[in-house]
């Protein structure tokens, strides 16, 4: 992928689109994926931070906390690149995305918060393969583009509910219709393939 691409919502939201276009999936992916994204701001909470890091810890009550840490460093990373693809819708997530992160910073601290976390954390990954396999019926857009598809999946649910909240409905179209050709195209494919098989 061209380091253009990287920054054009278009392409990038048609990439994940392609995987995720039946709506009981998406509905799963809905709920799943902030499930993810908190489990995994709570695990990673435990990687050890470089010297160099700031020592900032806030405790705000027993709901919200933060640390400078690579959690709150992935949100501030992840936020930062929304805004590069899409800055309005970015900004309306960024409240979610930043309770999410402080949730998990304050979560982290309880006795058995590692454990709840890779709980739910296994079990979102079940049901979302489920989507997929069930619903989709092809493989998650992790085993094609792994870093693409973790980065891209919260805000791509974000956007999903904006749309059908009326978000830049041309925005929403213009997306729809490069899914619908990428989907297109990869019918094609694997009808190609099944035949070569079949030779």
């Amino acid at each position: 992928m061209a380091r253009s691409d990287l920054f054009d919502v278009k392409k990038q939201l048609t990439f994940y689109g392609a995987y995720h276009n039946h709506p009981v999936n998406i509905a799963i992916h809905t709920v799943f994926v902030p499930a993810i994204l908190w489990s995994s701001l709570v695990m990673s909470s435990r990687l050890p931070v470089p010297s160099f890091f700031p020592d900032i810890h806030v405790v705000f009550n027993k709901y919200f906390a933060f640390d400078f840490d690579w959690p709150a460093l992935w949100v501030i990373a992840n936020l930062a690149y929304y805004y590069m693809l899409e800055p309005t819708a970015a900004l309306l997530y960024a409240p979610e995305m930043i309770l999410i992160g402080l949730s998990a910073a304050a979560f982290s601290r309880q006795p058995d918060g590692f454990k709840t976390a890779l709980a739910v954390h296994v079990a979102s990954w079940l049901f979302q393969f489920l989507g997929h396999g069930v619903a989709e019926h092809r493989s998650p857009a992790l085993l094609d583009n792994i870093l693409g598809a973790l980065v891209l999946a919260p805000f791509f649910v974000h956007l999903e509910i904006l749309f059908l909240l009326g978000y830049k409905p041309a925005l929403r179209d213009s997306i729809n219709q490069s899914i619908e050709a990428e989907l297109v195209k990869i019918k094609a494919a694997e009808a190609a393939s099944k035949q070569k098989k079949a030779q």
